[in-house]
């Protein structure tokens, strides 16, 4: 290996683990602040409605005055919350599927492959809209649907890790040996697929919140009280034409700035897991 290989990949890592920490401080802030935000911080204030930014409203105030701010990071929260369990969730359907499938094979790989198929053939906007109406709307509505809806692509890349494990010379020797299948899942090929977990994961998570935001933007999901981030964009496009820019613009470049980063994550831990992309 290299020299100048070395610290390539070395500068990799320095970046993901620092990518990782920045990334883990901000989602535990918003977290944390957004739970402490109750309905008596967000009260309508009618003598100081659609404030522009200041310093005492950053984000401006909204048609009944209150702080964007506020309403802001709650959102955000609600959308992590919805994005962790609906990714924690959909990991560990894809994690059995994945390996289950190829691991029995036949009837059970055939029925996996389908169910694949069948998902993928359906828009997820729509399935999720009617997911989460068949199950009542709200947080739990919501999160049904994306975990309903997430899982497939996750379980087409470890299926096909697994597919190649099989041949491993050292999986045909456990089989020789007489270990169950069961044996061999939980001990050989659940070890070999945490990385393709890890950056699965990751990037699951971006495309759960994604989802969440756009199926509560079109009305469907959380009531219209609930200050979510889609829900926060639905209403200020109602007030764009009259120039209250501020109520979609930093929703929006808060939604889109944790997205990009989760995804610049997935991609830094995807180089680490495989030298050769790092290299090039």
């Amino acid at each position: 290996m290299s020299k100048d290989y070395t610290l390539k990949l070395t500068g990799v890592r320095a970046r993901t683990i620092a990518a990782l920490c920045i990334f883990i401080a901000l989602f535990m802030a918003v977290l944390l602040i957004g739970s402490r935000i109750g309905e008596e911080d967000l009260l309508t204030d009618l003598e100081h409605i659609f404030l522009t930014p200041s310093a005492r409203h950053p984000f401006g105030t909204d048609w009944v005055g209150r702080d964007m701010q506020l309403r802001t990071l709650k959102g955000m929260s609600i959308s992590m919350q919805v994005g962790l369990i609906s990714t924690a969730l959909s990991v560990i359907i894809a994690l059995a599927l994945g390996i289950l499938a190829p691991i029995f094979g036949g009837a059970v790989d055939y029925l996996v492959s389908w169910l694949i198929d069948f998902v993928l053939s359906v828009p997820h906007t729509i399935l999720i809209i009617l997911i989460s109406i068949a199950c009542g709307g709200g947080l739990r509505g919501i999160i049904t649907g994306i975990v309903c809806t997430h899982w497939t692509s996750l379980t087409r890349v470890i299926r096909a890790e697994v597919l190649q494990l099989k041949n491993a010379e050292y999986i045909q020797i456990s089989e020789k040996l007489g270990k169950s299948r069961w044996y061999i899942a939980v001990h050989h090929i659940f070890p070999a697929v945490i990385p393709q977990l890890a950056v699965g994961a990751v990037l699951l998570f971006p495309h759960a919140i994604l989802h969440e935001a756009s199926i509560t933007f079109l009305g469907f999901g959380l009531p219209a009280h609930e200050p979510a981030i889609g829900v926060i964009l639905a209403e200020s496009m109602k007030y764009l034409t009259a120039g209250k820019w501020w109520l979609a613009l930093f929703p929006g470049i808060s939604l889109i700035l944790l997205t990009l980063m989760v995804e610049a994550i997935g991609k830094n831990l995807e180089k680490l897991i495989s030298p050769h992309a790092a290299h090039s």
